[in-house]
């Protein structure tokens, strides 16, 4: 292993990195953020990064919270950028560790671009997205000949603190077979409103999954209709994923984590609707 991280790229004192941990597990990290987290002498961390992530940062380290959590007390994004700018004039080396990918809803960028109106360098390093990764451990894939060939990101927190207002639900409804929404958890009940408005089936299936990735993980199947009364009923906590589509329905046979645990599955997908019949149904209509 030492022999693999010795041939990567060596952080530089003055240099920031903006590294994904990935959606939880320690297991998920890539190399590279794993070499950042050894060598750097500033891990300026969100509040997603777990403890035994932050555990595996070089003796010495100082290790910097610089996290947001909608409702609660969080640092300012300007403040973060800045708080970067002035550890790199000081010659540290920093390693700024964001939950899941850096630039998947997480300012990556505007950060990126604060740094470089600052002349200060960088680099870049992606992390699993808790859209692929907390799907992955669900069971739930994010594509299946079965039910879709297309998927779709959004995050359920605007720049407002509302929802997004770039988002056009009618279209989403019609053309998405299958939407995974980051930060929506507070909202799933205007979220399913959304889509039950422009059309898409009260039974559909929803998955919610809670602390992804984590030995906390937690997931709870339900449909459109009644996802945001199972939220309540399960006391299911952020940070959360919530899955709409038909590609929920193959957690029935691809819980990997339930199998360890003793669950039988089943490989049976005759429940499955075929891909695009419902929304073509519908486009018809």
């Amino acid at each position: 292993m030492n022999e693999i991280l010795d041939g990567l790229p060596n952080m530089i004192a003055g240099q920031v990195w903006l590294a994904g941990a990935g959606p939880g597990d320690p297991g998920l990290l890539s190399l590279l953020t794993l070499k950042g987290l050894r060598q750097a002498d500033v891990v300026v961390y969100d509040a997603l990064v777990t403890p035994e992530i932050l555990n595996m940062a070089g003796e010495g380290a100082r290790l910097d919270f610089a996290g947001k959590r909608g409702g609660l007390p969080s640092h300012r994004q300007q403040d973060i950028s800045e708080h970067l700018v002035r550890l790199a004039r000081e010659g540290k080396k920093i390693l700024r560790l964001k939950g899941g990918d850096p630039l998947v809803f997480g300012r990556g960028g505007e950060e990126a671009r604060h740094l470089v109106e600052n002349e200060i360098p960088f680099r870049i390093i992606p992390g699993i997205t808790a859209g692929v990764g907390g799907l992955a451990y669900a069971g739930i894939p994010l594509t299946d000949r079965h039910t879709n060939s297309a998927v779709t990101f959004l995050t359920g927190h605007g720049a407002d603190g509302g929802l997004a207002k770039d988002i056009d639900w009618e279209a989403l409804a019609k053309s998405s077979p299958v939407v995974v929404i980051y930060m929506a958890l507070s909202r799933i009940e205007l979220i399913a409103e959304k889509f039950l408005s422009s059309g898409r089936p009260a039974d559909e299936p929803v998955a919610i999954i809670s602390k992804a990735t984590t030995p906390e993980q937690k997931v709870v199947v339900t449909t459109l209709a009644k996802c945001a009364e199972d939220v309540k009923r399960e006391h299911i906590q952020a940070p959360a994923m919530i899955v709409v589509g038909e590609v929920v329905r193959l957690r029935e046979g691809l819980d990997w984590l339930g199998a360890l645990a003793g669950r039988k599955l089943s490989a049976d997908v005759s429940g499955i609707r075929p891909q695009g019949s419902r929304l073509l149904k519908r486009r018809d209509a």
